[in-house]
């Protein structure tokens, strides 16, 4: 067992010396984690494709600039997606969004880079906004380490994270009001009745909008064409206008 199930079934032996901390708060619709002290904000921006080893490896680098501290640094999506494992390892009972897909061809095509460098910007303002994955030891690393060799050595002391899976329950600060029991439950039946709502929804709408894409890329394909040959055929016939008298269409 690991995660909230060990917790819970008392598996999770107590430690002496537990350094971080994050504090659950009551709010006004029941218990929330507490804003961060520091809020901040991360750009993601230049795209640079770059070589190493003599041009043997090829890869994109993005400058990623913190607003707390202003200093860039540069990642490349492998950067991205360490951070994003040592997340999910780390924060089990928070819901971490994927990054963008990993993709063997087309790589440095420049649609792809820049599509990707979109959802890049929309995963890390989730990060930075988050009040709790927003101060992982990790995540500020990530954030502000400019030296390889200091990035290897953090890299390192993150993988060997103790206060992972259970153990996250550890560094949990809950409020002092007492839970009505009954409430409770209810609240957990709420979320859970949402949260498989919520699934069924996306994946019958990814199966609806699949369907479209593959309609659209056959049949309907045809369809388009022959409506662009019409405009095509209107704007051909403006063209045949005396001067200046289809100006204003």
């Amino acid at each position: 067992r690991s995660g909230v199930e060990a917790f819970v079934l008392g598996d999770v032996p107590m430690m002496a010396k537990i350094a971080e901390s994050y504090t659950i708060e009551m709010g006004p619709l029941g218990p929330q984690w507490k804003e961060s002290p520091q809020p901040f904000s991360c750009s993601i921006e230049e795209p640079t494709k770059q070589t190493k080893f003599k041009g043997i490896k090829t890869y994109i680098s993005y400058r990623v600039t913190p607003s707390h501290t202003g200093h860039p640094v540069y990642r490349r999506y492998k950067h991205f997606d360490w951070l994003y494992n040592r997340l999910l390892h780390k924060f089990t009972v928070i819901s971490v969004p994927h990054l963008p897909e990993k993709q063997a061809t087309g790589r440095f095509e420049e649609d792809f880079i820049e599509k990707r460098k979109r959802r890049l910007i929309l995963w890390m303002n989730h990060m930075t906004s988050h009040p709790v994955l927003s101060q992982y030891e990790g995540f500020e690393h990530f954030l502000m380490c400019a030296d390889d060799k200091q990035w290897k050595l953090g890299k390192r002391r993150a993988e060997k994270d103790e206060m992972v899976g259970a153990h996250f329950m550890l560094t949990l600060q809950i409020p002092n009001e007492h839970q009505d029991l009954q409430d409770v439950e209810e609240r957990v039946d709420s979320f859970k009745a949402f949260a498989k709502k919520m699934d069924d929804s996306v994946m019958q709408l990814t199966h609806v909008a699949s369907e479209l894409v593959r309609k659209h890329l056959g049949g309907f394909r045809k369809e388009f064409q022959r409506l662009g040959n019409a405009f095509q055929s209107i704007s051909q016939a403006f063209m045949l206008d005396p001067p200046h008298s289809s100006e204003t269409l």
